[in-house]
């Protein structure tokens, strides 16, 4: 018979099997399944039936390690052979794996999702899956958390919507951050990709979380047999002690080091990504600034900036206002001018990795070297009876910046990441502004330039002469004028006056992505202003996912919970600690006004006033 009626029969036989059914009982369902399509075709193998569906591994992608491929499988009816082939197969349940599966609730996902959740359950295996289990009064961050600690492996079902999911680039970022710190490496990362190309472009976040990791492509329900047993050979291999983690010891994947280059994602009504990139895609530079509003004269001082010697910008915004995309458009203007570029996120950094300095300066060494297709000459020039900045110093002054004839631009992006470890901040900061201060009177270290990018106020304590944040170029990033949304839902081909443009930024104020979520849906006529409006600050509006991502994030800081709902309780600006209005101040989420602080705009104060359980 056909490949897919043959995938089809083995999908309905195996799930009969797991399910408790006798072995004739399991074989009708599986003939069942298929006389639809013209009845069986069998070979004879003595006096037992023989169905040969060639299950290969044509439509998974990459060369894989041994434990991460399905074999081609004949599938023999006779019944002893049956039995022993359903012993192998539930004896994958002796190791109880528990599987986290993350998907966004629409078709082919939620079918997708559900299809592995009953396959992997009936192999005698703990599932979570949202919608099936959370159950009424659950806390759902609570429980998130829970399931993601505990999994074993993190299924991930990759659509062109959970692609730019916030609540899916934050699982998968916790999954992986859960990974690193592991001494066991769980939990094991398994991402499929739904009817969404190896080529088409992931968010900038989730291309680094995913670089080291194999993927696999879901097509159609011919697929899902594949996948399925492909993770189940992955358990029993791990079970018995064989094989590696998915994705171990594999080169970076090349995602990782390319730029995007699916011009789809820059097509006027394609859905605003929430994580900019650093770095624009080749010959893409007028589309991707269709959208893009300048705040002059911001752009303008920038680029006159950089192009000069020893240059520093220092962009401070909260989280989503623009300061990676002003950071991409920066490095742009640099190498247009002859400049070399470097863009580096220290969110993409593995946590080991903050450990000690030497680590983190031997890593930022061989990650800015890495981006320049320089030999990673590290071993050369650590010298154990030097400290690590010497060292680092001694890297970028005897080998990067002279094996480089123009001048390096490096666009430091997330440098937050780094606050969080003072022992290495305080280090690597002062090392920055020793660097800067060397391009006042030495013509090498004038070859470097700076970007130094993040949204958090410096509350570590740096000396004064050691710090980096009170030199160069200062950038603060405003919101939106009502005067820049209104030319914005032009470009949109929205025929709005003041009054649309007023009533949208009373909801989510001048808040860029928040303004580009609002216009996409209504250019392609998803919804109306009013429904919009009404549904924001819900669950089933448009910005249910970030507004969810925001509460789960909370929900980590039972105390940064209690100053937001502090903050939207009162109908007037109220005083908190420094440190947590600084913090909700990063996030986004409230405006700073002197020593104050107000909900950042009403999308905010309706949903956490709700969610945060305020009573009036």
């Amino acid at each position: 018979m056909g490949e897919e009626a043959a995938t089809e029969f083995s999908l309905t036989f195996y799930n009969a099997l797991l399910s408790g059914e006798a072995v004739e009982s399991a074989y009708q369902l599986g003939c069942q399944t298929i006389t639809s399509r013209g009845g069986l075709r069998f070979t004879q193998s003595g006096n037992s039936p023989v169905i040969l569906p060639t299950l290969t591994t044509k439509s998974l992608q990459n060369p894989v390690p041994q434990a991460f491929v399905s074999q081609e499988t004949s599938i023999s009816f006779n019944s002893a052979a049956v039995c022993t082939s359903a012993s192998d197969e539930v004896s994958q349940s002796e190791g109880n794996a528990r599987f986290f599966i993350s998907y966004r609730s629409q078709e082919p996902d939620c079918s997708l999702a559900r299809q592995f959740y009953d396959t992997l359950k009936s192999a005698g295996h703990e599932v979570f899956m949202a919608a099936e289990s959370i159950q009424l009064g659950d806390n759902w961050s609570q429980r998130i958390d829970q399931e993601l600690e505990e999994c074993d492996y993190f299924v991930l079902l990759l659509s062109p919507k959970s692609a730019v999911s916030e609540m899916v680039t934050e699982e998968v970022r916790r999954a992986k951050e859960l990974h690193d710190a592991s001494t066991t490496q769980k939990p094991a990362i398994l991402p499929i990709r739904v009817n969404f190309p190896m080529n088409a472009a992931l968010n900038y976040d989730l291309r680094g979380y995913l670089s080291r990791i194999q993927q696999r492509e879901w097509r159609s329900p011919d697929d899902s047999p594949i996948i399925l047993q492909e993770i189940l050979n992955i358990v029993k291999g791990r079970a018995k002690g064989e094989g590696k983690t998915p994705g171990d010891d594999l080169v970076p994947s090349a995602l990782a080091e390319t730029r995007s280059q699916d011009p789809s994602g820059f097509e006027p009504f394609t859905y605003p990504c929430p994580i900019a990139e650093p770095e624009l895609p080749g010959g893409q530079v007028d589309l991707a600034s269709q959208f893009y509003v300048d705040r002059p004269p911001t752009e303008t001082h920038c680029y006159e900036t950089i192009v000069k010697s020893g240059a520093l910008i220092r962009i401070k915004a909260p989280r989503q206002m623009g300061k990676t995309s002003l950071m991409s458009r920066i490095l742009c203007h640099a190498e247009e001018q002859g400049c070399l570029t470097v863009p580096l996120s220290f969110q993409l950094a593995d946590t080991a990795i903050f450990s000690e300095l030497d680590k983190f300066l031997r890593w930022f060494c061989a990650s800015i070297g890495r981006r320049l297709r320089l030999p990673n000459r590290i071993a050369d020039y650590w010298d154990e009876i030097f400290g690590s900045k010497d060292n680092c110093t001694t890297y970028f002054e005897e080998y990067i910046l002279t094996q480089t004839q123009a001048p390096v631009v490096l666009g430091l992006d997330e440098v937050d990441c780094v606050f969080q470890h003072p022992d290495i901040a305080t280090d690597f900061f002062g090392l920055l502004r020793a660097w800067h201060e060397d391009a006042k009177t030495r013509s090498l270290w004038k070859k470097l330039r700076l970007i130094v990018v993040h949204s958090t106020e410096i509350y570590i304590p740096l000396n004064i002469n050691q710090s980096p944040f009170n030199v160069g170029l200062p950038i603060e990033l405003s919101e939106f004028t009502p005067e820049q949304v209104y030319n914005l839902a032009q470009r949109h081909g929205l025929p709005w006056n003041q009054t649309q443009v007023a009533q949208l930024m009373k909801m989510v104020g001048g808040h860029p992505y928040l303004v580009r979520v609002a216009l996409y849906q209504l250019a392609r006529q998803e919804l109306t202003l009013e429904q919009l409006l009404l549904t924001a600050p819900t669950e089933a509006g448009p910005y249910s996912d970030h507004l969810r991502r925001h509460l789960w994030n909370l929900e980590q800081n039972p105390r940064m919970a209690a100053a937001m709902k502090q903050v939207v309780t009162s109908s007037k600006p109220g005083r908190l600690e420094s440190v947590q209005a600084f913090q909700l101040h990063s996030m986004g989420l409230v405006h700073l006004q002197s020593n104050e602080v107000v909900p950042r705009c009403d999308l905010y104060r309706y949903y956490f006033r709700d969610r945060l359980h305020v009573t009036q």
